[in-house]
């Protein structure tokens, strides 16, 4: 079945039924992030509750199954599959909201570094930043990047001050 030849509600439909994964949206050439934003958050879920930061270009936010604590999404708004597609100053932009964005997270969940990278892979995908805070107790390297997913556990207290402090100085 071509999901392209389908209209957005009958693949809504197929999703909310699990009749279609995020993989088998992503290999029909479908941006699963714009599809999701456009479908009020069928594949991930709403992330309003996880936000850190958002204006005109970008959402950051809490990873709903994060590889570490404190493992967080930039996302763009505009749709750009990745980082060869994106102008300068996108670009740009993206880059310095990450360094500030890491040195909070840096600071707020008392990691010793924090990861950054970004893994656009398939026929579509959507460009987003990945920021994974290592700790003390972790092994470095690599690994990190593909060490096994958790479940997101709440913490009111450090959302509330990762949004506090990314508001201040804008």
């Amino acid at each position: 079945m071509n999901l392209k030849e389908l209209s957005n509600e009958e693949l809504k439909k197929l999703v909310l039924n699990k009749k279609v994964e995020v993989k088998d949206i992503v290999d029909s050439g479908i941006c699963p992030t714009c599809f999701d934003r456009e479908n009020d958050h069928v594949l991930y879920g709403d992330t309003k509750d996880k936000m850190i930061y958002e204006d005109d270009y970008f959402e950051c936010f809490l990873v709903g199954n994060p590889r570490a604590e404190g493992h967080t999404a930039i996302s763009t708004k505009k749709h750009f599959k990745d980082m060869t597609e994106i102008d300068n100053e996108t670009c740009t932009k993206i880059y310095l909201l990450a360094k500030k964005l890491m040195i909070i997270l840096k600071e707020t969940y008392k990691s010793e570094s924090v990861y950054l990278c970004t893994m656009c892979d398939g026929p579509m995908n959507h460009f987003h930043v990945q920021l994974i805070p290592r700790y003390s107790f972790e092994n470095r390297g690599s690994k990190n990047f593909v060490k096994p997913r958790s479940e997101y556990k709440e913490d009111k207290e450090k959302l509330e001050e990762l949004r506090r402090k990314m508001s201040l100085g804008e």
